[in-house]
């Protein structure tokens, strides 16, 4: 009831503004298709690249290289092909946590960590392509890094929060 009620809201507001609702929804609706043709190259792109690298193995071989380093921050192995994946894209890191799920359960501690690191976390190189292709930047400079960073602490306070709640 929210949405529709708010919705309604928003209408009779326009209207005891005087402002041509109808108009106003369809240039709305209009400049975001517009944004959407801006964009779609790089979201295109995004998810391609995606699935050549699970398909490829990439990213199991990443996770057996890296794995000795992950140990010794305190994040298990087995969570390096969701961390790897999930700043480039939502669906396949929801992929990669059910199998994750599937594989060690839901109420393990691989498990859990994995939902809140889903939970915890964005898809960056997909926010940043949506977000500034929309508005025209093509030097992100500091927000990638930034991002990145921001990411990682949100692996690491996963990995925390459910030892530290639940125990390894």
């Amino acid at each position: 009831m929210v949405v529709p009620l708010t919705l309604m809201l928003v209408a009779l507001y326009g209207l005891g503004r005087r402002v041509d609702v109808y108009q106003a929804l369809i240039h709305g609706a209009g400049e975001g298709v517009s944004t959407l043709l801006g964009i779609f190259p790089a979201l295109v792109g995004l998810m391609t690249a995606v699935a050549m690298l699970r398909a490829s193995g990439a990213l199991e071989l990443a996770a057996q290289a890296l794995a000795p380093l992950l140990e010794r921050i305190g994040l298990p192995a087995q969570l390096l092909p969701l961390m790897l994946v999930r700043p480039v894209s939502g669906s396949a890191a929801l992929g990669v946590g059910a199998e994750l799920i599937q594989a060690y359960g839901p109420d393990s501690y691989l498990g859990r960590v994995a939902a809140v690191m889903l939970g915890s976390t964005e898809t960056t190189f997909y926010t940043i392509a949506v977000y500034f292709g929309a508005v025209g930047v093509t030097k992100t400079r500091y927000a990638l890094p930034a991002a990145l960073c921001a990411d990682m602490t949100g692996f690491l306070a996963a990995a925390w929060a459910v030892r530290l709640i639940f125990g390894s």
